[in-house]
């Protein structure tokens, strides 16, 4: 029996789904301060070195049909790999109680039912579209994109029909620290794309349009953030909803966008986890991460998540410039060795450097020039050690 594939187009609708967040909204308010134009600007440059990596990063999947951490295999080693497999189940079960918190949270604004209800309606939705399963999802995932989509358009209308801006106040940010916050969503994305470009019919189109549709959308998600504080003067994106009228709708995109997103945070859990045993369900661990995710949403406080993009971005960023760097430059596949200790010292030295660069005001965030660095690192590196032997 054939295996079924995704089309581009199921692809496209992942992915969108993916970039319809609250959190994202709610990120792209912080861009207020720069003023609507250099804030845009900010956005943009940000996007297009976040998803030219994330294009990266899903082509490796696409092209070798295998899962992010499985990928991470061929520069790191069959052991050396686990790593950020612990690595990424970690920051998806974060992701998964940041999604449902900040979901929970919007939609009590509107219909206060008390959070912690809201946070069980969303979990047990997430958990509902885990037992479908993403290769069963096609129609749903159809007519929820759809409704979405409506959706948004209008509260985008309401957001930017508002006559003149107003001066927007709270702290302002440099613009090389606003471009890394546009550069952190998508960075975010970098250790998932794979899981559903493995299984995509036609690899390269599927990746490509993968990465331009979360670009564009999640890009559209800030600036409604941004224009929401800017012509608002509101960044609370349930009272924007409840001002505009968009009492049931504003619950509706809250609560599908939470699910949309959040669903695939978890479905990568589940499949992080079967490269480090075989023994364990990917569907079953999902369920488990959408459970332990719900608990912290209902009892820790996941207010401000800046430290925590940070943190995925030091990790995951050198990660996968190693892996650009090996499957692109030198052609390398390490996946026959336990593990391969030169990637994994350039690794920590390109982590390092992250966390040292973020003191560094650079115009186009740090993201970019520590990959830049650590392919650079990898592929000298190499050459040395090639001469040596």
């Amino acid at each position: 029996m054939e295996e079924k594939r995704t089309s581009v187009f199921e692809n496209g609708l992942i992915w969108f789904g993916a970039a319809v967040s609250i959190a994202e909204i709610v990120t792209g308010t912080a861009f207020a301060p720069l003023g609507f134009t250099k804030g845009l600007l900010a956005i943009l440059i940000g996007h297009v070195i976040g998803c030219a990596m994330l294009f990266f990063a899903g082509l490796i999947g696409g092209k070798v049909r295998r899962s992010a951490m499985e990928t991470a295999k061929m520069s790191f080693g069959r052991k050396g790999a686990l790593l950020f497999s612990v690595l990424n189940i970690i920051q998806l079960v974060g992701w998964t109680a940041i999604m449902i918190y900040d979901g929970a949270l919007a939609v009590n604004g509107i219909f206060d039912a008390g959070n912690w209800v809201w946070c069980i309606v969303i979990g047990a939705l997430i958990v509902l579209w885990i037992m479908i399963g993403i290769k069963n999802l096609g129609k749903i995932n159809t007519v929820a994109m759809g409704a979405l989509f409506v959706l948004t358009i209008i509260l985008s209308i309401v957001i930017f029909g508002e006559k003149g801006a107003l001066s927007a106040g709270g702290e302002g940010m440099s613009f090389g620290a606003a471009v890394e916050l546009s550069v952190a969503m998508p960075l975010s994305w970098l250790p998932l794309i794979s899981d559903y470009t493995r299984e995509a019919e036609k690899p390269v189109k599927a990746t490509a349009v993968s990465a331009i549709t979360y670009g564009a959308v999640s890009c559209w998600m800030y600036i409604i953030g941004m224009g929401a504080a800017i012509f608002t003067g509101e960044s609370d994106i349930a009272q924007i909803m409840v001002k505009a009228g968009l009492g049931i709708a504003g619950l509706l995109i809250i609560v599908f966008s939470t699910v949309t997103t959040t669903f695939l945070d978890a479905y990568s859990a589940g499949v992080s986890s079967e490269s480090l045993s075989a023994k364990l369900s990917g569907k079953w661990v999902a369920v488990v991460v959408t459970v332990i995710g719900t608990v912290g949403a209902i009892f820790l406080p996941l207010t401000d998540i800046t430290g925590f993009l940070y943190f995925i971005g030091s990790v995951f960023a050198p990660m996968i410039a190693i892996q650009i760097a090996d499957y692109f430059i030198l052609k390398q596949n390490r996946d026959k060795k336990n593990i391969s200790v030169q990637n994994l010292v350039i690794w920590l030295v390109g982590f390092v450097v992250y966390r040292l660069l973020m003191r560094v005001d650079i115009i186009v965030g740090n993201t970019l020039p520590d990959m830049l660095i650590t392919i650079v690192i990898c592929v000298v590196a190499s050459k040395i050690r090639g001469k040596k032997q």
